[in-house]
């Protein structure tokens, strides 16, 4: 019996033309008039993911990333070719690129599958490209290389160290407050971003890069390079070779991720101090996986792991501080007591073979694990809160608030939106207090895609008076750069029903974050009453964000979608 070949290089995915050899023989013909002969055409094809965009400053230098993974494929006997996808950039997207990673994801994958190619190199950065491209990757289920952007160099204003964007906040935050003229918070404007590259704090992008390394799906080293130097080229051509490598040793992400991957990357987590984004980002990778995981084990990973990374918000240093101490290789070495060393990477060794060739951290910036940054304590890096006002859970990144908040009864006062918040939050007629709660609803993923408004704005006058903090509940998400005491992710979110859109003004709203709990002290025959008269939103009248509105899940399964 002849043994059929399984398709490969320029023979997949074969255009439909109900004639096999005639679309091979087309095809050949139209790569011709692009310069490729048969001998390019014999070899294995490694896809690369260009996010390269105009509107995305994070991957200011894609280009030579691209050019640096094709010089690895060819180096190894493959034909890279190039193709586009959504970039997606935080700061440059209405109202959040929250609402359209799942459409990226979709991009990606559906390339991946309708194009030839044996392997693909992701290369992306920005905050939802990394979870976007890993989400396809998993599903799509090729051999698949992550390369990110890396984190900007900081820079400095009248002296000091500063950098997007833990300290855009602290600046903004003493601009309101009337500590800072027009005249400097223009100059800290042109300070802030000091080369392309992500945020190079522990914000979300950062935060995901570590966590795709801690999966096993970057090779070693990878998450902190910073953008600019020539290293970050260097691991990107050899992110090329090995995407050649894996095409041989057909190792693709369904025989890298297992359980033990996840429990390595919640450790990963809770020893950064990671971004709260990165929760809803791990479970929608972990269901496109196949592998069961919950927000009970975020609370129980950060309750027995200590913050070990001295880096904003939670610390005082940067990615490059981050980097030059070890990076990611240096930060599993000190973990390795807490990891399961038998997890798959795709540099075809298990992370234990990784942490036993990997170095110890120098200086300060990755503490040990006897003198860590923050102590194992309750509650930890992040803590995850249930209650009367968030049933299916909510989330707090404790290592980021206020000690003397996390005990707190106050009334609440309610806004409606997003657009609401920003009408009224500076209203001295509200009469906010500092014990107030303040609520911000609609805010979640079928209302509004769920933007980064959870960190309301301390009021004008009471940030002016030296109020720093308050109590904020939401059911939107915060930027990983941000702090304070904000519950966010509150679930099931207002626009489903859930309790946070019963809350009206001057219902008292009690936190415990050593009890794990958020309560609506409002009795139910009361609530009751709300209910009956609540009416759900109308959606969108068409297009993606109709898709969006009719199948996102909650933020506690990862707001993937519920066909994916």
């Amino acid at each position: 019996m002849v043994k059929t070949r399984k398709p490969e290089g320029i023979t997949k995915n074969l255009t439909s033309y109900g004639d096999n050899e005639f679309s091979l023989y087309i095809r050949r013909a139209f790569l011709a008039s692009a310069g490729f002969d048969s001998v390019d055409l014999s070899r294995p094809i490694v896809g690369i993911v260009d996010t390269s965009s105009d509107y995305n400053t994070c991957h200011r230098q894609m280009p030579e990333m691209v050019a640096a993974v094709k010089r690895g494929v060819l180096q190894a006997g493959g034909l890279p070719l190039a193709f586009p996808t959504i970039s997606l950039h935080e700061i440059l997207t209405s109202p959040t690129t929250m609402l359209f990673r799942n459409l990226a994801a979709m991009d990606t994958e559906e390339m991946i599958r309708a194009q030839p190619m044996d392997a693909v190199v992701l290369l992306s950065g920005c905050d939802k490209t990394v979870p976007a491209q890993i989400m396809a990757a998993v599903s799509a289920d090729i051999p698949a290389v992550s390369v990110v952007a890396g984190p900007m160099l900081t820079g400095f204003w009248r002296g000091e160290r500063l950098g997007a964007c833990t300290d855009c906040r602290r600046f903004w935050a003493s601009y309101r407050a009337g500590e800072l003229t027009k005249a400097e918070i223009d100059e800290i404007e042109g300070s802030l971003c000091f080369t392309g590259g992500t945020c190079m704090v522990m914000g979300t992008a950062s935060t995901m890069a570590c966590l795709v390394e801690a999966l096993g799906l970057m090779l070693p080293g990878g998450a902190a390079i910073p953008h600019a130097a020539g290293r970050r080229l260097i691991h990107a051509a050899a992110a090329g070779r090995r995407a050649v490598e894996m095409i041989r040793e057909g190792l693709t992400p369904s025989r890298i991720l297992s359980k033990a991957s996840f429990s390595n990357a919640l450790v990963v987590l809770a020893a950064l101090a990671g971004s709260t984004n990165a929760v809803i980002h791990l479970l929608a990778v972990a269901r496109r996986a196949g592998i069961d995981l919950s927000l009970a084990e975020f609370d129980e990973t950060a309750r027995r792991v200590p913050v070990l990374v001295d880096v904003k918000p939670a610390g005082s240093g940067y990615l490059e501080d981050f980097f030059h101490a070890g990076g990611m290789p240096a930060l599993l070495k000190v973990l390795s007591p807490l990891l399961d060393h038998g997890a798959a990477t795709i540099a075809g060794k298990t992370i234990g073979r990784l942490i036993d060739e990997a170095p110890q951290p120098f200086g300060p910036t990755i503490r040990p694990l006897s003198d860590p940054l923050r102590e194992v304590q309750d509650p930890g890096a992040l803590a995850v809160i249930r209650g009367t006002l968030a049933p299916g859970g909510a989330v707090l990144k404790a290592a980021a608030a206020s000690p003397g908040l996390f005990s707190h009864r106050g009334p609440a006062v309610v806004f409606e939106s997003p657009a609401d918040a920003v009408a009224r939050i500076d209203d001295p007629a509200l009469g906010i207090t500092a014990d107030h709660v303040m609520v911000l609803r609609n805010a979640g993923p079928v209302a509004a895609g769920m933007p980064e408004a959870g960190s309301l704005q301390i009021p004008r006058y009471l940030a002016a008076r030296g109020v720093k903090d308050m109590v904020r509940v939401s059911d939107g998400r915060m930027s990983g750069t941000a702090y304070g005491t904000v519950v966010l992710h509150v679930s099931p979110e207002a626009a489903v029903g859930g309790p946070l859109a019963l809350v009206s003004d001057g219902d008292i709203i009690e936190l415990d974050v050593g009890k794990r709990r958020i309560d609506l002290l409002v009795d139910d025959k009361e609530l009751a009453a709300r209910r009956d008269r609540w009416k759900a939103p109308a959606p969108p009248a068409r297009g993606y964000r109709r898709l969006f509105f009719e199948h996102v899940l909650q933020a506690e399964e990862g707001c993937d979608f519920d066909f994916l």
